[in-house]
């Protein structure tokens, strides 16, 4: 089910607080589950949500490609790091969490790498902060990644799969 969340105003508001990506990640991820949980009473909810910070910027989801040419631009060279949190909801109460976290080191890419990429990824760009997804050929704009891949690609899945084992979703 897709939440119904305002995620620009949620982190307008955090960010004007100064908050950390990992406390606007959770924010997030915790107000998605919550969402949905008041539409799927006794059901066991989990959301997700992932910010891209570089020093003390926060990249949300490009909505333009200039935009995301912008933001290849100011990645490329350079280190980033990517926050995902998981939350649990049941019953509007949340019931665990989880945060991960990656660096990854970006190659240096020029204006034609980076148009020819966008040509070829097209409304993918817009599917996640940084403009890039990891996966498949799009692995080429790293020179290194530190950390699990299943948190850069969003959903840190062994501690999601250990939490449902927990919680009787799963056989142990």
């Amino acid at each position: 089910m897709a939440p119904h969340v305002d995620e620009a105003a949620i982190k307008e508001g955090l960010r004007g607080d100064s908050r950390d990506a990992g406390t606007v990640a959770d924010v997030l991820a915790e107000h998605k589950a919550q969402s949905v949980s008041r539409r799927a009473p006794g059901r066991l909810v989990i959301a997700a949500d992932q910010v891209l910070v570089m020093g003390r910027r926060q990249f949300d989801k490009p909505t333009t490609r200039t935009e995301a040419a912008d933001q290849l631009r100011a990645l490329s060279g350079r280190t980033h790091e990517l926050v995902t949190v998981l939350c649990s909801v049941c019953d509007n109460e949340r019931i665990w969490h989880h945060q991960g976290r990656a660096r990854l080191h970006m190659r240096t890419l020029d204006d034609g790498f980076i148009e020819a990429y966008l040509d070829a990824i097209g409304a993918a760009a817009f599917w996640g902060p940084g403009a890039y997804q990891i996966a498949g050929l799009r692995a080429q704009l790293f020179s290194h990644v530190e950390g699990d891949s299943f948190t850069v690609q969003g959903l840190p899945l062994l501690p999601l799969l250990d939490h449902l084992r927990t919680q009787g979703a799963l056989r142990s």
